[in-house]
């Protein structure tokens, strides 16, 4: 008998856990568990520490917190928090490929399923636009410190610099995503060593700035503290929540990690507590040796260690931000083929999207199509407006993952779990509150461009999902 149970019909009906098996996988080729905790740790802070610290903290600070980016930070990091350790309870517990859709899947039925995987298809691969505008603001940079002249149509979207009305497309960027892509579709067999040796070359990198950078910290730059009041604390948590929640990309390898229920739920609780506390060093650094007001939208660290006449250090802040936010779009570049992926084998998209190559063990099809579209957007979106686009989508999967561990904790209490969420239900209650609140200070244009991919997915499922899902009992084999 199923450990939950699938008796629900319709938009409501559920994955049983003892169903959702590394066998689904069969056609696709199974995935070894070779991951172990420090691999795991390393593709969560890859996943968390990137753009957040090398490009979007500047922005934030310079037009929605001044030096109470810090505090924005602190936000995001409380509400990720809440959700990660309801993600570790599910990942001690449903440790398959799928991440929040497969968890939603389970436990609220395939409706709620459907709803966050669609979102996490825009999610990450937004995601993947804004690292790819981030790591091109720092080559821009680097380049210039080089003496090289580029033309200024291709070093930016349009609006992204008020000053620059002639920039048409971050041509960077566009160019990173489909690189990017791929390089994914040659195989990740060696992806995991070279991620964890990129990223412990970040963190390194970052030690280096907050060592460096606080001995020219001037607290004068710290007047005012909340230039833009509590208001603009909770606007710029709104848009670096995204920063903040890589684990959520780390559990989708969970059927590639190996002991996965009890050294899965360590590595989300350690990446997140690491990283949180990198940011909020960093920005006092960076908001100390700079007045908000003088920050450098796209390239921050660089344009500061410049600004206090330290030319080479900042020459190799943009080469390792480079490298080291390259990481996160690997991290998130496969995180949504794996989600698509997911949701293919089980019937909610066509299989043709399931589809791997011989050869490489990788879904091609789909890599090719994240690539594209996230490179779209990287071109053609301003930094800012595609990390809301990221954001509206992370915080409702929150909300519904933190939904859903208080309900399968109530509904199947026997169900072995690898990591218990601990203050149930009020830590799962919190994430839920401050996902939502955290959505109310997004802006109305992020909302309708939200909606419209709702409606999307939503006439997709009706149309298709619900006839091919591999629960529909009626379909035709």
């Amino acid at each position: 008998m199923s450990i939950l149970n699938a008796s629900p019909t319709g938009i409501f009906r559920r994955k049983p856990v003892d169903e959702i098996e590394p066998e689904d996988l069969e056609e696709g080729g199974g995935l070894q568990r070779v991951l172990g905790l420090w691999q795991l740790t390393a593709i969560g802070i890859g996943g968390i520490i990137g753009a957040g610290i090398f490009s979007l903290a500047g922005a934030v600070a310079k037009d929605s917190a001044g030096p109470g980016v810090l505090l924005s930070f602190l936000v995001a990091g409380v509400a990720s928090a809440c959700a990660a350790l309801s993600y570790a309870e599910f990942a001690g517990m449903i440790p398959k490929a799928g991440s929040a859709y497969t968890y939603g899947y389970a436990v609220l039925g395939e409706g709620v399923g459907w709803f966050i995987g669609w979102d996490l298809l825009l999610e990450y691969t937004a995601i993947v636009a804004v690292v790819g505008i981030g790591i091109s603001g720092y080559f821009g940079f680097l380049v210039e410190q080089l003496g090289i002249g580029l033309p200024e149509w291709m070093l930016g979207a349009p609006g992204s610099d008020p000053s620059q009305p002639d920039r048409v497309v971050d041509l960077f960027a566009l160019l990173l995503c489909l690189l990017i892509a791929f390089v994914l579709t040659r195989g990740v067999r060696n992806a995991a060593r070279f991620e964890s040796a990129l990223v412990w070359l970040k963190v390194a990198l970052v030690l280096l700035i907050i060592g460096l950078g606080v001995f020219y910290v001037n607290t004068d730059n710290y007047t005012p503290f909340l230039p833009f009041g509590w208001g603009g604390v909770f606007a710029g948590a709104s848009v670096v929540f995204f920063a903040v929640f890589g684990y959520d990309a780390m559990s989708t390898a969970a059927e590639e990690s190996a002991h996965a229920r009890r050294v899965l739920p360590k590595a989300i609780i350690i990446s997140l507590a690491i990283s949180m506390t990198l940011y909020v060093l960093a920005c006092l650094v960076l908001t100390g040796m700079v007045h908000y007001s003088e920050l450098d939208s796209e390239s921050a660290f660089a344009q500061a260690f410049e600004d206090v006449g330290l030319p080479s250090i900042a020459t190799l802040i943009s080469v390792g931000a480079i490298l080291g936010i390259a990481t996160v779009m690997f991290t998130f570049m496969f995180a949504v083929t794996r989600v698509w992926f997911s949701m293919s084998r089980d019937g909610l998209l066509p299989h043709w999207f399931a589809a791997v190559d011989a050869k490489h063990r990788v879904p091609v099809r789909v890599t090719w199509i994240v690539g594209i579209g996230s490179g779209l957007i990287a071109g053609f979106l301003p930094i800012a407006e595609a990390a809301e686009l990221t954001n509206i989508g992370i915080l409702l999967a929150f909300a519904v993952v933190c939904s859903s561990v208080i309900v399968l904790r109530y509904r199947s209490p026997e169900i072995e779990r690898g990591f218990r969420t601990p203050g149930m239900p009020i830590v799962p209650l919190i994430g839920v509150a401050s996902s939502i609140w955290l959505t109310t200070y997004l802006t109305s244009t992020t909302w309708m461009r939200f909606g419209i991919w709702l409606v999307i997915g939503l006439l997709i499922y009706g149309l298709y999902s619900y006839r091919h899902s591999h629960l529909n009992t009626s379909r035709t084999p």
